[in-house]
């Protein structure tokens, strides 16, 4: 991957940011100390190692032995959180633990953990004020287009139910489910009786 060195040195940068912003994300990363994590990403057929040290450094080549080595796809690692899950997600084919399983939760907790404060960083640029009042209307902008979203969905599923007739409206689907139900039982019954003449003759 011609990309390795930007990538683990944009996730290196990113997480120790985010670690040195929050104290107690510090607290736990001194918990961590000493191990080391692989973790291959399915999506990138890639494997990147985390060492825990005073920071957490990211390579994308490593030569010793990881305290704990998963394989993943990226969507199941906030999952790991919890320890049942890891055991479904195994049982599922949808995760690989080799090693520590209690460093993988606590690796997964960690990241999952590592969310930037937008107005914090901005307010060191602009002002408290200017980075409130930004961080609020982007906010409230999101809130706007995503309500603009569901009501195209809406209006879409109207004119292709009601309009057009290209889909069938939710009634009439469960007004189908319900005859072949009821069908299906009357089936039932009639080789019910069929099976009980048979057994007379």
């Amino acid at each position: 991957m011609p990309f390795q060195p930007l990538i683990t040195a944009v996730m290196e940068t990113a997480l120790n940011t985010f670690i040195q912003d929050d104290p107690e994300l510090g607290r736990r990363l001194a918990r961590l100390k000493g191990q080391v994590i692989q973790v291959h990403i399915k999506e990138l057929n890639q494997t990147f190692t985390f060492v825990f040290s005073q920071q957490i450094d990211v390579l994308a080549q490593y030569e010793g032995e990881a305290d704990c080595y998963l394989s993943v796809h990226l969507s199941v690692l906030p999952e790991l959180r919890e320890q049942a899950n890891i055991t479904q997600l195994i049982k599922q084919d949808r995760l690989m633990v080799q090693g520590d399983i209690q460093l993988a939760q606590k690796f997964a907790q960690l990241i999952q953990d590592c969310q930037p404060d937008l107005e914090e960083w901005l307010s060191r640029v602009t002002g408290d004020v200017v980075a409130h009042t930004v961080v609020q209307g982007a906010k409230k902008m999101g809130r706007l287009v995503n309500d603009c979203v569901n009501r195209q969905q809406h209006h879409w599923a109207q004119i292709l139910t009601e309009e057009w007739r290209i889909a069938p409206p939710p009634l009439e689907v469960a007004y189908f489910c319900d005859q072949v139900d009821d069908v299906t039982s009357q089936a039932a019954r009639v080789e019910a009786r069929l099976n009980r003449l048979l057994e007379k003759i």
